[in-house]
Parts: structure tokens; sequence; C-alpha cells
């Protein structure tokens, strides 16, 4: 019989970090929750690989610690995550938020965080990894989309799934309307996924995602509009 792993931080403020590549839509979520009081962590720093990345002005405005990595400085993938690691690192991070972070992390990146590392992927994971999915999804004639937030390992859209949101495909859809309803849904459950992992109700495991010391499904919890919680 396997056993569910027991939490083990005995820390009373956890740390957030978010990575970001661009805008950084979900990060102003998670700036937002954390402004209401809905955030079970403090969001300590904002990373980008990008130096022109709007969402690290944004941070900045809302008075969020910044830092810029550009990926175009190092020679080699590894290089650059291993310099990211140590600005990640020195945050003393809880939690490392990948919120629209455009690069594929190394194992020099993931080993050194594995169970730490949380990413939002805008499908119903393990259907279509990669990128192009809303349009993968139409041409596939499904009748279905989402989101799913997912521990983040070195498979590639392929950690254990943490929260999982569906959303219908109209007749008329389009890749772009698609996205834009997935989205929303996006919002709603990255960082209700993320508060679970800061209350140490879902832990990762060699064996999965667990929640309330119960092994989630491959497709993770099925979120409801009412099951939302601050």
């Amino acid at each position: 019989m396997q056993m569910a792993p027991q939490p083990t931080s005995t820390k009373s403020t956890k740390n957030v970090v978010i990575l970001i590549s661009g805008r950084g839509s979900n990060m102003e979520v998670f700036l937002d929750a954390s402004s209401q009081g809905l955030l079970n962590g403090t969001i300590v720093r904002v990373i980008s690989n990008r130096p022109d990345a709007q969402g690290i002005i944004t941070a900045s405005k809302r008075g969020i610690a910044t830092a810029v990595i550009d990926h175009k400085k190092f020679e080699t993938r590894e290089a650059f995550d291993a310099a990211l690691a140590e600005e990640v690192a020195s945050a003393q991070p809880d939690v490392i938020v990948l919120a629209g972070f455009m690069r594929i992390l190394t194992p020099v990146f993931i080993d050194r965080f594995l169970g730490k590392l949380v990413n939002i992927h805008p499908s119903l994971l393990p259907k279509y990894t990669g990128l192009n999915t809303h349009q993968r999804a139409i041409d596939a004639g499904d009748s279905e989309a989402g989101a799913t937030v997912h521990y983040v390992t070195n498979e590639l859209d392929g950690g254990p799934a943490i929260l999982q949101a569906r959303v219908t495909i109209e007749d008329l859809d389009t890749a772009e309307t698609l996205a834009s309803r997935v989205l929303e849904i996006e919002h709603c459950i990255f960082p209700e996924a993320v508060n679970w992992h800061l209350q140490e109700r879902v832990v990762h495991a060699e064996q999965g995602a667990y929640l309330d010391g119960k092994l989630l499904p491959p497709n993770g919890a099925t979120w409801e509009p009412t099951s939302a919680q601050p």
C-alpha cells in the first residue's frame, strides 16, 4: 500500500516566486489575490527572461521585487537555467509559479526545485501537450477544451495534474475565441491550485499529486465554479 507523502514545512509565511516572459495576465491574477488577502503566501519576486516583458513593469508598480535574467546572454539553455536557479533560490521559494514563462526548462533547473514548480497548460491534459492546443482541439472535433494546473517535471507538460477545468467548444469557435474563454477559467483555477500547494493540501510525489492525502487521477481534480475557495 502506498502512503501519501506528509507535509514537511514549518514556515508560517510561504514565499511565492513568479516566472514570466510577457504581459503576465496570470501573474496579475496572483497580484490581485495577494492584495485582497486571498493568497496563502507572499509574492517575494517576479522574474522574467525578457527585459521588455510588460509584466515586470506591472509588478514593479505594485511594489513587488523584480529581476530579469535575459536568456539571450547565455550560450546554452543549461547556463541560463543555472543563473535563473540562483536568482530563484535567493528568494527562498515555497512555490515557483510559471505564469506565461515561455522557456522549456532543463533538468539543471527542474531537479533543483522539483515539487515546487507549478504551471498551467491550456488543454485538458494529458491531451495536447505543447503548442496550438486550442486549434488542435477544434480540428479533432472535441466537444470540450480547458486548462490544467500541474507540477512541472522533466517531461514536457507531463507532470502530475493538480486541477483541471473545462469549457464547451461552440460550433463557431475559432482558436482565438476558445483561447479567450479558456483564459477566464485559467484565472480561476491557477490561484486555487497554488493555494492548495501553499496550504500543503496538495503535494507532489513520485506516484503523482496527492490532494488531502488521496492520489489524484491523471487529469487532477475537477474544478467547478462553486468549488472555488479563497
